[in-house]
């Protein structure tokens, strides 16, 4: 039976542990690495980062961002990236937060998750303003293709906090915030398709959330005691560490049971080593993020 997203995932964890690196090439980065900020330097960056993660760590999530403002050719440079992620045996995440409506939403996940195409990752992030349900074209894809998604509730951020702690008015979700709505109704969907399919219960569902880690994440409505006694559990998509602030010392007290799903992503705190001490920069956090797990 061919895999889920969600048990590769588990498979990585198991295998190479939770943490994840951005490819993440911000200019002073570029400078720092000797490449030009060009399409050509973007490529050269990230095909070093994959060189560096294969076989050290398990996911790598390549923000889109970078790569569009090159256009065409920055797209073209993406394309190379991610398959050569993908060649390697790294689960992929393109960290594009894309949302909409319709046909509009699906062409998205048509672009990011159909096997083949050009963009193809193992998982995209998503955003949600339009609403949940609006994207459940794009997660019936996804399980169509053993893919996956990861759709923003609480971010790092912190302009976050005014829109995401908003409480529904009324209905059945009444009180809930914003954030914790969107992460209900991920968990809510999860379950219903390990109920649909009438099998024993993966470990983790293929459908996750982003969770900034620098957030107190009842502060925003969203209860980890709770949502961590699903099965399977909604896996989580965790930045914030490193650069941001958040230390691996605290996974579990912010995460709570959701901890053994949640993807720990570090980026400029391990890029910042520069190429050539990029591997052995990522094996000491992968082996500091064990030791905080353990």
């Amino acid at each position: 039976m061919t895999r889920t997203f969600g048990q590769r995932l588990h498979e990585s964890i198991e295998r190479y542990g939770q943490l994840c690196v951005g490819i993440d090439p911000h200019g002073f980065l570029l400078d720092a690495w000797g490449l030009p900020r060009t399409a050509a330097g973007l490529r050269e960056f990230g095909l070093r980062v994959v060189d560096a993660a294969s076989g050290t760590i398990g996911i790598l999530k390549p923000q889109v961002a970078f790569f569009e403002v090159f256009g065409s050719t920055g797209f073209a440079a993406l394309e190379e990236v991610l398959a050569a992620a993908r060649a390697a045996g790294l689960i992929v995440i393109a960290d594009a937060k894309r949302g909409d409506i319709g046909s509009s939403v699906d062409a998205y996940g048509d672009a990011w998750l159909t096997p083949g195409s050009p963009l193809e990752a193992d998982a995209v992030t998503l955003a949600a303003y339009t609403g949940t349900g609006s994207l459940a074209g794009v997660f019936d894809l996804a399980e169509r293709h053993n893919k996956g998604a990861f759709v923003l509730a609480a971010t790092s951020n912190p302009e976050s906090q005014v829109l995401q702690t908003a409480t529904v008015p009324d209905g059945e979700r009444l009180g809930l915030t914003v954030a914790g709505l969107v992460a209900t109704e991920i968990d809510e969907w999860n379950r219903a398709r390990a109920s649909v399919d009438n099998a024993e219960s993966p470990a983790l569902g293929s459908i996750g959330v982003v969770l900034g880690a620098t957030k107190n994440l009842l502060d925003y409505g969203v209860d980890a005691r709770s949502l961590g006694e699903s099965a399977p559990l909604m896996p989580v998509l965790a930045p914030g560490f490193g650069h941001q602030g958040a230390r691996f010392d605290d996974i579990r007290s912010i995460y709570g049971p959701l901890t053994a799903g949640t993807i720990v992503s570090t980026s400029r705190s391990a890029l910042a080593a520069g190429p050539s001490a990029l591997r052995d920069t990522l094996a000491a956090q992968a082996a500091q993020l064990a030791g905080a797990l353990s």
